[in-house]
């Protein structure tokens, strides 16, 4: 220990560490515990005035190019990649 620490200050020091961590514990329970209730809770949350939403989107769309087209996207691409 130190000449220039009195015993009283180091008594606090370590009162106000264990406060510390025992504040910090405490807070970490608590969150651990609203953590669960909620998860437990959100299935059950549900917005009645959003309609349901589809399970699959639109279907898939797809054009043919012609060879100009094609030609003309690959040069495109070699364009902006640098090529």
């Amino acid at each position: 220990m130190p000449e220039h620490v009195s015993t009283l200050q180091w008594a606090g020091a370590v009162v106000l560490t264990l406060a510390g961590v025992a504040w910090a514990f405490g807070v970490l329970r608590l969150l651990r515990r609203f953590r669960a209730e909620a998860l437990r809770e959100l299935p059950a949350v549900r917005l009645p005035v959003l309609p349901a939403q589809p399970q699959s989107g639109p279907p898939r769309e797809s054009v043919e190019l012609t060879p100009a087209e094609r030609d003309a996207f690959a040069g495109l691409v070699r364009q902006l990649g640098g090529h």
